[in-house]
């Protein structure tokens, strides 16, 4: 029998980022278009991209982007986005995957960045390795044509405009970053980082129309914005098109409400289709049927603590707060032991301690609970918290609960 080689591992290099790009849109399903390597290409840091090779071969690939993110009380805290994760099918079951994270969360530590975000392609992979499915999105297919909305105070006085996305991209950037505070999951935009939603290849279009935007402006201020897409259809019955969503934003119910107004009456368009949007979405109190907008949510963002007394004392709690947690981290065994959280809505200390431990569980779910969107005690129906003293599971699932459910808007 042969000898497996090892795989090595380096850092990317300018000179081989084309190649590392190629193996990377092979894994994925094929080529992607020439503007998308070009952004990618501005937007990569080389310093945190990886590249696994056997021999010249390029049989792997990951990277990290350093962005900030909003932890429930409203501080930005310091992640690594994990993206471009790839192994080459003839490697798999090889490890490749295994050393690559291992490099990653070692330099993430190195770093100094208490938590990892990524979204999954594939969403069983990650948790051997810490990451909890933290955020939800909500997608919807509405039938513009049966459902109707009740508007709030002043969305009369709210006027939407046609606007060419890239002549008004610093205005809908300024309306983004005001919400990034607000709620948890939330990435502040990098520089550079605000052109991903104007990429715009006709080959990725399927047939519908180029970008369009719309703002919506109060008192002549730049208020909200959307961006989206139509395609036409007809059937028996005559026009039958779909305006997709590919983003929205609002600073107020009215500007919001004049936005949902406007996709709902575009001419010859019957449905809207929305994705990745907020599972507490304001639309979905506006219309007069949910049931002809066929609702369905999905898993969002998964979160890993890489530094688990950082990252739970960099935000608040929703009520008072103090509970030993025994944890479990594998992977990253300098997170394994007992933590002393102490915290309230004014911040938060988490300390190393020998105290007995109230509540036990691993990383994973520390991840899953993190931004407040998923519930200490819905993992422990599921045996994946244990009480150790009696009434800390209420008490802890309390307080790290969020009155704003998270969500990652920002793809990486």
């Amino acid at each position: 029998m042969g000898t497996e080689r090892a795989t090595e591992l380096t850092v990317l290099r300018p000179e081989d980022f084309d190649r590392w790009w190629d193996h990377l849109a092979r894994a994925f399903g094929g080529t992607a278009a020439a503007e998308e390597r070009a952004l990618d290409r501005s937007l990569t840091e080389f310093g945190r991209s990886l590249v696994a090779r056997d021999g010249a071969e390029i049989v792997g690939t990951a990277g990290a982007i350093s962005f900030r993110m909003t932890v429930p009380g409203g501080a930005e805290v310091p992640v690594a986005g994990v993206t471009m994760v790839s192994v080459a099918a003839t490697h798999r079951r090889r490890g490749v995957l295994t050393s690559m994270m291992r490099r990653q969360l070692d330099d993430v530590r190195a770093l100094g960045e208490p938590l990892a975000v990524l979204f999954a392609s594939e969403p069983a992979i990650y948790g051997r390795f810490g990451y909890g499915a933290a955020t939800l999105q909500l997608a919807a297919e509405i039938d513009t044509s049966r459902v109707s909305l009740a508007l709030p105070a002043g969305t009369e006085d709210t006027r939407v405009r046609y606007a060419e996305p890239a002549e008004v991209l610093a205005e809908c950037e300024a309306v983004y970053a005001a919400l990034v505070p607000g709620r948890p999951g939330m990435l502040a935009r990098q520089p550079g980082w605000e052109r991903v939603a104007l990429l715009d290849p006709e080959s990725e279009r399927e047939g519908a129309s180029a970008l369009q935007c719309v703002v919506a402006e109060r008192e002549g201020r730049v208020t909200g914005y959307a961006r989206f897409r139509t395609k036409m259809g007809w059937g028996p019955s005559g026009h039958d098109g779909t305006v997709t969503l590919e983003g929205l934003a609002a600073l107020d119910p009215a500007t919001g409400a004049a936005l949902w107004r406007f996709l709902f009456g575009l001419d010859l368009m019957t449905t809207l289709s929305v994705r990745a949007r907020p599972v507490d979405d304001a639309w979905q109190y506006l219309v007069d049927d949910i049931r002809r907008c066929r609702t369905s949510v999905r898993d969002g963002a998964q979160v890993r603590l890489v530094d688990v007394g950082r990252a739970l004392s960099a935000r608040t709690y929703q009520a008072p707060l103090d509970v030993v947690f025994e944890v479990e981290d594998a992977f990253c065994p300098w997170n394994a032991g007992r933590w002393r959280l102490t915290g309230d809505t004014k911040g938060a200390s988490c300390e190393r301690t020998t105290d007995a431990a109230d509540l036990a569980l691993s990383v994973r779910e520390l991840g899953a609970a993190y931004l407040g969107g998923v519930s200490l005690l819905s993992l422990a129906a599921a045996g994946r918290v244990r009480e150790v003293r009696p009434g800390s599971l209420t008490e802890a699932s309390v307080a790290f609960s969020s009155s704003v459910p998270p969500w990652l808007p920002h793809g990486f």
